[in-house]
């Protein structure tokens, strides 16, 4: 090399290294935001048929009502795209084939203007099997009688698939790493609160009972949804309903074991014990970013709850649960109860919730789709008939 180019390159990589340069960017992620939400959408049997009709006909109403175009499913998609949610997770939807189910509610309803709302596209979607409906050999409501449905199923339910879940996402769902909980048995959480008669201090259900009883009386699903640069890990259940028992309060004390699931599993301290229904062990890894979503059948309000329960997740360290969505249309509903702005439910309670993790997210804004009777749109909320007794939930977050 001549003295002349040498002194040339040197000149060049001195002015670069003065050169006020941008940092590269290729170990950076970018902040994304987005909104998630969780509906309650009441798209089982029991929203098209009478009482009696639901075990023998029960599982072919969803189909049924989604082919004949129903008014209640149009008034939900409707909501659906008034909020446009990117990542929505649906309880009460019943568990069917996708082309009988999911397919149809996203090409027939979603993807049609409902009364000028703009169609939303979900090019992602998860389903999985819960146990509400599937039966059980036992009684397993203490009544002499082994059904096979009803309280005598897995988790309540008049055939299988009652009552399930679905999540819907305008960003790729890493199903591969998908992980579901629908085996886990009760009696493999420490310190269950397994039900008691509390006339004789017995184990309320039966050792063959409880050696075969799921915790989950729908399912418990961690499935992970890639945000650009992000990993957003969707956590979603649905617990049973604290009431509809006896003495013993076995619906209660499966609804706190329910929630505590959730608890334990986000903590890599408690979650050791934790197997899923693909024989892998042990919780969410540390550092992760979460929302935990969906009818969680517990309030800081109610009674019927085992004292305690859902503030093992509005209370829990890990958990971001500062921002409490809210809305107009609660607050006057139940205008003498100063937590109505927060309720999620008609029946007066905040239930649904979409829970984030203090890593990975930051709050932006959050809210429940309640109109006010004078508003737009209220005549969707007017009961369960019209589109569901609960309220969709949303929040939007900023994943960094």
């Amino acid at each position: 090399m001549n003295l002349r180019l040498t002194l040339a390159l040197s000149a060049i990589a001195l002015t670069l290294v003065g050169c006020d340069m941008p940092p590269k960017k290729d170990h950076l992620v970018e902040p994304v935001a987005l909104r998630v939400a969780t509906f309650n959408v009441s798209m089982d049997a029991s929203n098209y048929l009478p009482y009696d009709q639901l075990q023998a006909q029960g599982a072919q109403a969803l189909s049924t009502a989604l082919a004949d175009q129903h008014p209640q499913i149009q008034a939900i998609a409707e909501i659906i795209q008034h909020v446009r949610p990117d990542i929505l997770v649906l309880n009460e939807f019943d568990y069917l084939p996708e082309e009988r189910g999911i397919n149809v509610f996203m090409r027939d309803y979603l993807q049609q203007s409902q009364r000028g709302e703009s169609p939303i596209e979900y090019p992602y979607v998860y389903l999985a099997p819960v146990n509400t409906g599937v039966a059980s050999p036992y009684d397993l409501n203490g009544d002499g009688l082994a059904q096979g449905v009803g309280d005598d199923a897995w988790g309540f339910g008049w055939y299988p698939g009652q009552y399930g879940m679905a999540i819907l996402s305008k960003y790729p769902i890493v199903a591969e790493q998908a992980r579901t909980f629908q085996n886990f048995k009760w009696k493999d959480m420490p310190g269950a609160l397994a039900p008691v008669n509390p006339h004789t201090n017995e184990p309320f259900y039966s050792a063959d009972i409880w050696q075969e009883f799921p915790l989950s009386s729908k399912s418990h699903w961690d499935v992970p949804v890639q945000v650009g640069g992000h990993q957003l890990h969707v956590l979603v259940s649905h617990p049973t309903p604290p009431v509809f028992d006896g003495e013993e309060d076995r619906n209660g004390r499966r609804n706190f074991d329910e929630i505590r699931f959730w608890a334990d599993y986000i903590n890599p301290l408690l979650s050791s014990y934790i197997y899923d229904d693909q024989g892998q062990h042990g919780g969410l890894g540390e550092q992760r970013a979460f929302v935990i979503a969906g009818d969680l059948n517990a309030s800081v309000e109610s009674a019927d709850n085992v004292p305690g329960a859902i503030e093992q997740l509005l209370e829990h360290p890990l958990i971001d649960a500062r921002d409490i969505p809210t809305s107009r249309g609660g607050a006057l509903h139940t205008p003498d109860n100063p937590l109505a702005a927060t309720h999620t439910a008609s029946w007066r309670k905040r239930v649904d919730y979409v829970l984030p993790s203090v890593h990975g997210m930051e709050v932006i804004q959050s809210g429940v789709f309640w109109p006010t009777p004078d508003e737009p749109k209220a005549h969707l909320v007017e009961n369960r008939e019209a589109s569901s007794d609960h309220r969709l939930v949303w929040i939007d977050i900023q994943l960094k």
